[in-house]
């Protein structure tokens, strides 16, 4: 997706991200928070207390007060190529941010700039001809201990390919699995990349949510996660 188009969706697109995930029975806000509390128990698990965070693509913001909440004392770079976006990301925040506008090709950062990079569900709007070369540029800005912590819609999960298909932000998206996802990180040189499936279960299924933590095997979750070092 150009930066024309996303600065076009930006005034409707919690309306429309609403709209497309109401059969889960949660609101975008949900999944959002999902993503930084799974992306603090990885820096945790991995023993990182991060000191600086891109959320890379960051959108309207949806994850940049959740991120800042689990981060308490690290830095956040908001990322992405629609400057209307940005200005949402800014005022989402619940302290300063870096909003960086960039040309969707080189990222503006030196080498080991970042102790964690996130990114939520972006790179299906990403050319896949341009996704090893983004990725080995987020790998260049990630610090030697650091993580890449990358969610995406998972295509064989029918619920997810509702919700993409109904969404009018999403009409050019190409979904990615997340075993080839996986090899295009490897592609680009990244290590011990792990894959995990996630959201299992709607909001009226919400009690057995404690389960997903072993089923994380299982390509059926909405989405899945992949960790990079």
């Amino acid at each position: 997706m150009s930066q024309a188009e996303f600065d076009a969706y930006v005034d409707e697109y919690d309306a429309q991200h609403a709209a497309s995930v109401r059969l889960s029975g949660e609101d975008p806000d949900f999944f959002a928070a999902y993503k930084a509390v799974e992306a603090a128990r990885i820096m945790a698990a991995a023993g990182i207390a991060p000191r600086r965070i891109m959320d890379f693509g960051a959108g309207r913001g949806n994850c940049i007060a959740h991120l800042q909440r689990e981060f308490p004392a690290a830095a956040l770079t908001a990322l992405d190529v629609s400057s209307r976006s940005l200005s949402h990301c800014e005022a989402r925040a619940i302290r300063p941010i870096d909003a960086v506008c960039y040309d969707g090709q080189a990222l503006p950062f030196d080498a080991g700039t970042f102790d964690l990079i996130f990114t939520a569900c972006v790179f299906h709007h990403i050319p896949a001809e341009d996704h090893i070369r983004l990725l080995s540029e987020i790998r260049r800005t990630l610090t030697p201990q650091g993580r890449f912590v990358l969610f995406e819609h998972n295509p064989w999960n029918p619920a997810t390919q509702h919700a993409v298909r109904t969404c009018p932000f999403d009409a050019n998206a190409v979904l990615i699995s997340g075993p080839e996802m996986r090899r295009r990180l490897r592609a680009a040189g990244f290590a011990d990349v792990a894959l995990r499936w996630t959201l299992f279960f709607p909001a009226m299924l919400a009690p057995l949510r404690p389960l997903e933590r072993g089923l994380g095997w299982l390509p059926l979750g909405a989405q899945y996660v992949l960790v990079a070092r």
